[in-house]
């Protein structure tokens, strides 16, 4: 029984962990998206930010490789904590 307790609590911290790791790019500011995001220095995201509130918000990840120097590479890099909605 204490084991199963111990892997249920294990469980819910890496969900609640996993889930803080995870950035909204359609609400982000330039400063989070440059801390958060492997490959992307604050112009980039400055970038990212420009390119959201000119167009919209994102629909999906492909997207974001309609910003200039965002490749498939970072798209790919980053996919697993970036959010959409």
């Amino acid at each position: 029984m204490k084991k199963l307790s111990f892997l249920a609590t294990l469980l819910l911290c890496l969900l609640f962990s996993v889930s803080s790791w995870a950035i909204n790019i359609n609400t982000a500011s330039a400063e989070a998206l440059a801390k958060e995001l492997s490959g992307v220095g604050i112009v980039k995201a400055e970038a990212i930010v420009s390119f959201r509130e000119m167009n919209g918000p994102y629909k999906s990840l492909a997207d974001l490789m309609s910003v200039k120097g965002i490749g498939a590479n970072t798209v790919e890099k980053n996919s697993e904590i970036i959010q959409l909605k």
